[in-house]
């Protein structure tokens, strides 16, 4: 689930292949604003499918010249960006 609110967005609960289309649907509707900070401390579990939500979000926001930015990263999806090799593109704090 997804909840934005001013620039702000939480994610609750997994994102996995179960899920990750219809969080992106979702997105394309409450991302509003020149900056989005994405808190993912609610996530509960995630898969490769959670990555390449991430990175979407990070493609389809420098294509609307617009900034997002990641807090909380799960542990487990750090590893997997690292083990990708792709950590340097999920800008967070």
């Amino acid at each position: 689930m997804l909840v934005c609110d001013a620039g702000r967005c939480t994610v609750q609960g997994p994102l996995t292949m179960s899920n990750v289309t219809a969080v992106l649907e979702q997105s394309r509707a409450l991302f509003k604003g020149p900056q989005i900070v994405v808190d993912l401390a609610g996530v509960t579990e995630v898969d490769s499918a959670a990555l390449s939500l991430l990175l979407e979000w990070r493609r389809l926001a420098a294509a609307e010249k617009r900034a997002v930015e990641y807090r909380n990263l799960p542990a487990n999806l750090r590893t997997l960006a690292d083990l990708y090799g792709v950590s340097g593109l999920l800008p967070a704090s």
